[in-house]
């Protein structure tokens, strides 16, 4: 009997993303993903009086660098862009944010 190949699970992630609203936000955080082979699942962003609001759920079970590497490309892209970035295992996100 063959054995099946093991599939990784998904392992969801969600960033948000504040600050003020410029050119090229979602563009470098999905150019920077796509280069580490996560996978984005879902995008919600806002624009509110000028000020950018963006939660993004990603999937990094196949991600081709650690979470170490990957949370130090967004802080570079934070700083570059000044903005406030967060990235949470989709479980403590859900915790922190019951109502």
């Amino acid at each position: 009997m063959a054995k099946k190949k093991k599939e990784k699970r998904n392992q969801i992630c969600i960033v948000t993303v504040t600050g003020i609203d410029k050119v090229g936000i979602i563009a470098k955080l999905s150019a920077a993903m796509a280069k580490a082979n996560i996978n984005i699942l879902d995008v919600n962003q806002k624009i509110m009086a000028d000020y950018f609001v963006m939660t993004m759920a990603v999937d990094v079970a196949k991600a081709s660098v650690g979470i170490d590497k990957i949370l130090k490309q967004l802080d570079k892209i934070a700083k570059e862009l000044s903005l406030n970035i967060t990235f949470q295992d989709e479980n403590i996100f859900k915790a922190m944010h019951r109502v």
